[in-house]
């Protein structure tokens, strides 16, 4: 299922390149990745990751 998903590069990562992190919207879930290791991914539900993004 992630390969049709749209990947986009998080707000976080660094701009240099080498340590980016993925994140893909699916209907039931959020998919994060590494961009240099796409697979595994791991998935969030939408409620647990609002309370991960808003635990800073």
């Amino acid at each position: 299922m992630s390969s049709a998903l749209q990947w986009f590069k998080s707000t976080y990562s660094s701009s240099e390149g080498g340590q980016c992190l993925e994140v893909a919207l699916g209907p039931h879930a959020i998919h994060i990745r590494d961009s240099k290791n796409p697979t595994p991914t791991i998935q969030f539900t939408p409620t647990a990751w609002s309370a991960f993004v808003t635990a800073r």
